[in-house]
C-alpha cells in the first residue's frame, strides 16, 4: 500500500482530482481533501496560502505526512489562444503561488504538466530531458508553470501526462460515446499520435510517487512523465472506444487534422516515455488498451457505456 499520507489535491473536482479523491479516500491509512476552484481558487494568493497552512498544520497533528498534489489547470487549449492572460494566470502564476506556499509550510508537492510542453513534431518518445518547444498559449504557460515550481524551494516533482481521461468531467471517450449513439458515422484524425491515458491509472501513479518521496525515497530526477503504455491514433483510440461500446468500429472513419482547423494546433506527436519513470524503481503504467477495457468495467455508466 506504500506510506501513509495526508494530501491536499487542488483542482479536486476535475478529472484527475476526482480519481485521486477516490484512490486515496479507500486507503485507511490515509487521509485526503479535494476542493474545487469555488473552495481553493488558484488565482487567490490569500485563498492558495491559507489553504496551504490549514492543511499542513492539521495532516501534521493528524500524524500524517502533507502533500499537495496541484492538478488544476487551464486546460481549454483553443479558449487559451483568445484569453491569454487566464491561462497565464491560472496555468503559471497559480502554480506558482501553490509552490510558494508548499515551500513557506515545508510540504511536498506533485505538480501535474502536459505533453503541450513540447512541439509535438518527434518521432520517438519524448523523455523528460528533451527540449520544451510548446506552440501553443496553453503549452506555454504550463512550461512557465513548471518552471516556476522547480524555481520556487519546494520539494517538488513535475509529472507531465497526456490524452487524459475519466469518469469525471468532459473528455474524448465521453464525447465518442454521444457520437456513437447520434450518429451513424464519425471522423476522427489519424495523423495525431499519443498515448491514451486512464486517469485512475495516472492518479495511482501519482499516488505511488508521493508515497515512495515522502518515505524519504523520492526519485533523483524531478520532471517525470506518466501515460498508459503504448501509443494510438485518436481514430485508433476512438475505434477502441466504439468497440467497448459494443457499437461497430467501422463506424469510425479516418481524416487529416487538415479537415478540423482549431484555433490552437494541436500536436502530431504526444507519446511521452516512461523510461525515467520505471528507472526511478516506480511502477511501469499498463497498455492503454487494457486501461480502457479496465475503464469501461470500472465507470462504464460515467463514460457513456451501457
Amino acid at each position: 500500500m506504500g506510506a501513509p499520507l495526508g494530501a491536499l489535491v487542488v483542482g479536486g473536482t476535475g478529472q484527475l482530482g476526482v480519481e485521486l479523491d477516490r484512490i486515496l479516500g479507500a486507503r485507511p491509512d490515509s487521509a485526503v481533501r479535494a476542493p474545487g476552484s469555488a473552495e481553493l481558487d488558484v488565482t487567490d494568493p490569500r485563498s492558495v496560502s491559507a489553504a496551504v497552512a490549514e492543511f499542513a498544520a492539521a495532516t501534521r497533528e493528524s500524524g500524517l505526512p502533507p502533500v499537495v498534489v496541484n492538478a488544476a489547470a487551464h486546460t481549454a487549449v483553443d479558449r487559451a489562444e483568445s484569453e491569454p492572460e487566464r491561462a497565464a494566470e491560472i496555468n503559471a502564476r497559480g502554480a506558482e503561488r501553490v509552490a510558494a506556499a508548499c515551500a513557506s509550510r515545508g510540504v511536498l508537492l506533485v505538480h501535474v504538466s502536459t505533453d503541450y510542453v513540447f512541439s509535438g513534431t518527434a518521432d520517438a518518445p519524448y523523455e523528460p530531458d528533451d527540449p520544451a518547444e510548446p506552440r501553443t498559449v496553453y503549452g506555454r504557460t504550463k512550461l512557465d508553470g513548471e518552471r516556476a515550481v522547480l524555481a520556487s524551494g519546494a520539494r517538488a516533482w513535475i509529472v507531465r501526462t497526456a490524452w487524459v481521461y475519466g469518469a469525471g468531467g468532459a473528455n474524448f471517450v465521453k464525447t465518442m460515446a454521444r457520437l456513437a449513439a447520434e450518429r451513424p458515422e464519425v471522423s476522427v484524425v489519424d495523423d495525431q499520435v499519443g498515448a491514451p491515458t486512464w486517469a485512475a491509472d495516472l492518479a495511482d501513479g501519482i499516488v505511488e510517487l508521493a508515497a515512495t518521496a515522502t518515505a524519504g525515497s523520492g526519485p533523483g530526477r524531478r520532471v517525470l512523465h506518466r501515460t498508459n503504455a503504448g501509443r494510438a491514433s485518436w481514430f485508433e483510440f476512438a475505434r477502441a472506444v466504439f468497440a467497448e461500446l459494443g457499437a461497430d468500429p467501422e463506424r469510425v472513419r479516418p481524416c487529416s487534422s487538415a479537415e478540423f482547423p482549431r484555433p490552437a494546433p494541436r500536436p502530431a506527436w504526444s507519446v511521452l516515455s516512461g523510461a525515467a519513470w520505471a528507472a526511478e524503481g516506480l511502477a511501469p503504467a499498463r497498455d492503454w488498451r487494457e486501461a480502457l477495457t479496465a475503464a469501461f468495467a470500472a465507470d462504464g455508466a460515467a463514460l457513456g457505456g451501457r
